[in-house]
């Protein structure tokens, strides 16, 4: 993760201080993350990606160029936070080898739905591979998933596998808002404490839900 983005996630703008343009990149693709999230690439645009990070739209258009190109960068973005995060679990101590690394990363990927809009903008980008630089970039990052599980961790191509799939499991009922139904659906219910057995108060407090009608 870059220094700006790192900045625009750790540190708030302080009254009256003019933030730098590596600074308001970062503040507008962690905007673009919400818009990107809950809207896709298709739905969103320019202009409410800017409303988003409190700026003009011609001011994104000046940085990013295109919306496209912003969705790369919000997608880089979002893979770089994602390993990082991953890196930082797999490096943790755990003294008591309570809490293995493959339950630390996992409880890392969970604690990710804090960032608003960033499973959501990752599974939209895996749905755009006719998308020629899209796809492009949504494979090769899914290929540095799939390699961090391999040769950093060290699982075997199945157990890979099933990390990867429980990953994108969550994914999906994060993007299917599949929360509103939790506590009525008694299926719904039964999987959401099965995927969250330790952290479910908290994943119900901060999961995304859909807007009334």
């Amino acid at each position: 993760m870059t220094s700006a983005a790192t900045t625009a996630t750790t540190a708030p703008e302080e009254p009256g201080r003019r933030l730098s343009s590596d600074e308001r990149r970062a503040q507008i693709i962690l905007a673009a993350l919400t818009v990107f999230g809950s809207r896709g690439y298709e739905g969103a645009t320019t202009d409410q990606v800017a409303r988003a990070a409190g700026v003009s739209q011609p001011y994104v258009v000046r940085l990013f160029g295109t919306k496209e190109k912003l969705f790369l960068a919000t997608l880089e973005f979002g893979l770089d936070r994602l390993l990082g995060v991953f890196r930082e679990a797999l490096a943790a101590s755990d003294e008591g080898g309570e809490r293995p690394a493959g339950k630390r990363i996992g409880e890392a990927y969970i604690d990710l739905i804090e960032v608003r809009g960033l499973h959501q903008t990752l599974a939209h980008a895996y749905l755009l591979g006719s998308n020629p630089a899209i796809g492009a970039a949504a494979r090769q990052g899914f290929a540095r998933v799939w390699r961090f599980f391999r040769d950093e961790m060290g699982l075997d191509a199945d157990e890979a596998r099933v990390f990867l799939a429980e990953g994108m499991l969550i994914s999906t009922m994060i993007g299917l808002r599949i929360v509103d139904d939790y506590g009525s659906d008694t299926q719904i219910t039964e999987l959401f404490r099965a995927c969250f057995p330790n952290k479910l108060p908290h994943v119900l407090e901060v999961l995304p839900r859909s807007e009334p009608l």
